[in-house]
């Protein structure tokens, strides 16, 4: 059994990480994401997403995207919003503006996603991810991404 092992997480690059997530039980990433690390990792999933942005595929997309991600010890739910405008994708500090897609799911499929370690189709058709808004973005978002494959 792999560790799952993300206490120094910002120096593990985005193949190491998606090596990590594909390999370690769904009930290892759980208890992590359930855990004191679980601020960090996504604080830091979240940091890298506009360095892995792809304007080059991106078009004309302009975008707020709010990532719900479910099971937090106090039974909350964390939210970030990444705007993507003008060929470049950031990172807003508060979750304030209206979301042309929300997405919602738990933060074992949360990771799976960002990792490419899981299917993002299966798991919307399955319940496990929730999308609200633009379906068209949801289904092409991973292309806007420079998302390793484990």
């Amino acid at each position: 059994m792999t560790d799952f092992d993300l206490s120094d997480f910002s120096s593990v690059d985005p193949k190491q990480f998606a090596q990590i997530v594909k390999s370690a039980p769904d009930a290892q990433i759980k208890e992590v994401m359930a855990s004191d690390m679980r601020q960090k990792i996504l604080d830091e999933v979240f940091a890298r997403m506009p360095s892995l942005f792809r304007p080059d595929r991106a078009g004309s997309t302009n975008a707020v995207i709010h990532w719900n991600i479910t099971g937090r010890s106090d039974g909350g739910t964390d939210t970030y919003e990444v705007v993507i405008a003008d060929g470049v994708c950031t990172l807003s500090p508060s979750p304030d503006s209206d979301p042309k897609l929300s997405l919602t799911m738990g933060p074992v499929e949360f990771l799976k996603v960002v990792s490419g370690a899981g299917n993002p189709v299966m798991m919307f058709m399955t319940g496990k991810l929730k999308a609200k808004g633009d379906l068209g973005l949801a289904a092409n978002i991973a292309n806007l991404f420079d998302i390793p494959k484990a």
